[in-house]
């Protein structure tokens, strides 16, 4: 039976152009600042988002956990989202390593936090309260891209307030393309960005940190002091340059088949799809009538051979990624067919 993984677009295997690559790359001590593999796409990545200068780290949240160290002093305060993945994923790594305080605001349907509510999480400066320095936002959030007016909103109001800006940008070419403008646009609005190769993009391993060179130069000691320190990495380095010259512009397909996906799910009077014409590669829904639950349902999605995860409080999701067609779309709509049918006949 072939399965198919609809879990996350992390579930991606490397095309056989990327493996070659890997296995051609030019490879150095990246410790010693010495891999001219990874300086390129450090280069490049940098460039692309319009910062001074990036870094290569093993993973997303690293990158994230670093962003807030090197921002925040301890005791400091970020302004996160409640359902940002810095603030539930990341084991809420920046406090108990960094002593970093977090105020978390609702994030809107779009991911978006509303600027009134980010403006009132501002600590006055006043020696009873922590000193808020950072907003964290994210994009995209669960799939929705934030609108351009909304950046450009955000930028003036921390700037009125002196604040700086992190970007979860894990999957910010997907929100580019859902824009219709450029990552170089989307992260304009930061002073640094984090974005994840191994989310959509099909690499192994890898995430880029971009902001400022003095920025940058602190980061690289907190990963070193966290262990992300590497040797002949290159070797992953030349799968990210692989997945700038290949894999984005592919991702087009994903958020078409991640549409035809919700307008076929739309059929089933059991669920409820949050949104018809998913912006990206995501489509989230919620069972709405009797007969079955959603723990239920992902465990019967799983005997017959496609694999879906849960989030709290929002519903099942489906992750469209490279290696998923159209066809394997249809089997996906046929399984929650057969499902539902034998639910009413149970009935």
């Amino acid at each position: 039976m072939k399965i198919i993984d609809l879990r996350s677009d992390t579930v991606t295997l490397p095309p056989d152009g990327m493996r070659a690559a890997m296995s051609a790359a030019v490879l150095g001590d990246d410790v010693y600042e010495e891999d001219e593999t990874v300086k390129i796409l450090q280069d490049r990545v940098a460039n692309l988002l319009g910062k001074e200068a990036a870094l290569f780290v093993p993973s997303g949240t690293m990158g994230n956990l670093i962003a807030l160290l090197t921002h925040c002093q301890r005791a400091e305060q970020a302004i996160v989202g409640e359902g940002a993945h810095i603030y539930l994923f990341e084991q809420n790594g920046a406090n108990w390593l960094g002593g970093v305080s977090f105020k978390s605001v609702l994030n809107d349907r779009d991911g978006s936090l509303d600027l009134k509510s980010v403006e009132s999480a501002i600590n006055v400066d006043n020696v009873h309260f922590a000193k808020t320095k950072l907003v964290c936002i994210e994009n995209t959030w669960n799939g929705h891209p934030l609108s351009r007016h909304y950046m450009r909103d955000l930028n003036v109001l921390t700037k009125n307030h002196g604040l700086l800006v992190h970007l979860d940008g894990a999957r910010i070419f997907n929100a580019a393309l859902a824009l219709n403008t450029s990552v170089q646009y989307v992260a304009q609005c930061a002073d640094s960005v984090q974005l994840c190769f191994s989310k959509g993009l099909s690499a192994p391993v890898g995430s880029i940190l971009a902001g400022g060179h003095q920025f940058i130069a602190q980061a690289r000691r907190h990963r070193k002091a966290l262990g992300g320190g590497m040797r002949q990495v290159g070797v992953l380095a030349a799968a990210c340059l692989y997945s700038l010259d290949h894999m984005i512009d592919r991702l087009v397909e994903d958020h078409q088949t991640a549409a035809l996906l919700a307008e076929e799910l739309t059929q089933f009077p059991q669920i409820e799809v949050e949104v018809a014409s998913p912006r990206t590669n995501m489509v989230f829904f919620k069972c709405v009538k009797d007969g079955i639950d959603e723990a239920s349902l992902i465990v019967e999605l799983k005997h017959l051979g496609i694999l879906v995860s849960s989030l709290p409080n929002v519903g099942i999701r489906l992750v469209t990624h490279y290696g998923v067609t159209p066809e394997d779309i249809l089997a996906v709509v046929a399984a929650f067919s057969k499902i539902f049918s034998k639910v009413s006949v149970a009935r």
